[in-house]
């Protein structure tokens, strides 16, 4: 490399050009690039009534399956608390002649009621949809509900002391 190619740094070489003085403002950034009209903004409305429309219908058949499937549970338990029933009815009339060989005919003619009475309670429970029994119920509660809250907390006991005894035994 020759000497010569070399030159001495100067002040030009560091101050900047002369600014300009003629102020020119820079184009808004939220209408840059956007073409818009009154049709697009009612385009847009459509297309959110009919999102919220999908949103209303999609939580419609929810509800409806929600709704069926509850109604198959409540079908299903009818059907099982009646098969319960009836079994109830028939180990308390089978229980009626020990009664009366034991304790006396008077004795065993109170489990003959009582059976007569669980086996009426049956026959009510299988004979009724799911909407008649839950109406009754809602008569029952209105009616007395110092009695409905009383066997309430009676049933609630009884599946505890059921769950109790079922988590008691698998720990065994």
């Amino acid at each position: 490399m020759a000497d010569n190619d070399i030159t001495p740094m100067t002040d030009g070489d560091i101050t900047p050009p002369p600014a300009s003085t003629q102020f020119e403002p820079a184009t808004p950034l939220k209408t840059e690039g956007v073409d818009f009209s009154p049709a697009d903004a009612s385009a847009g409305s459509g297309r959110t009534t009919d999102a919220k429309q999908a949103i209303r219908d999609g939580a419609g058949k929810v509800g409806q399956q929600a709704s069926e499937k509850l109604r198959s549970f409540a079908d299903d338990g009818k059907a099982r608390a009646g098969s319960a029933l009836d079994q109830l009815s028939q180990l308390l009339t089978d229980a009626a002649g020990q009664v009366d060989d034991k304790l006396g005919g008077q004795y065993g003619q109170y489990a003959r009621t009582a059976a007569d009475q669980v086996s009426g309670f049956s026959d009510t429970i299988k004979n009724k949809n799911v909407d008649e029994l839950i109406e009754d119920a809602r008569g029952f509660v209105k009616a007395s509900p110092a009695v409905a809250i009383g066997i309430a907390a009676a049933l609630g006991f009884a599946v505890a002391r059921l769950v109790q005894s079922g988590v008691d035994a698998q720990r065994d």
